[in-house]
């Protein structure tokens, strides 16, 4: 990166992204991450964003007993649940103008992995995760 250019949220986002209704069903959430290899997914009711899903959503709400001899009815339930019982609401939105700075301020202080760029309309146009940010960091020896 050139001195005084500072890299914006639109030159660093993934824009095509996977998306899930507020009742998309677990399993459909599951096999989309595992299918695509994607840690987030947004969830949006009528193209606004909604909330968010990440695996360690997806983790903390998947029993340990699931599936082993110990397991219960409410082991079992966890699996019938859907994405707005899953997803954590508001998440972090960024502008595709916001700075890598702000985005980095916001992951380092809300302890989080991604950011949702959004535009003036609150449509979501992409996702800027961690590892976006190190695919286009540049070391300096």
């Amino acid at each position: 990166m050139s001195a005084g250019i500072t890299m914006k949220a639109n030159s660093l986002m993934t824009s095509k992204l996977k998306t899930v209704s507020m009742d998309t069903p677990f399993s459909t959430i599951q096999n989309l991450m595992e299918t695509h290899n994607i840690h987030h997914l947004p969830v949006l009711d009528d193209d606004k964003v909604m909330g968010i899903i990440s695996d360690r959503d997806l983790l903390r709400v998947l029993s340990p007993f699931f599936g082993t001899a110990g397991e219960m009815q409410r082991d079992i339930d966890c699996i019938h649940k859907v994405a707005h019982q899953i997803m954590t609401r508001q998440p972090i939105c960024v502008k595709p103008t916001d700075s890598v700075e702000v985005i980095l301020a916001w992951l380092l202080r809300v302890d989080i992995s991604c950011v949702l760029v959004v535009n003036s309309e609150s449509k979501l146009e992409g996702i800027v995760t961690w590892r976006d940010l190190i695919k286009h960091a540049k070391f300096h020896i």
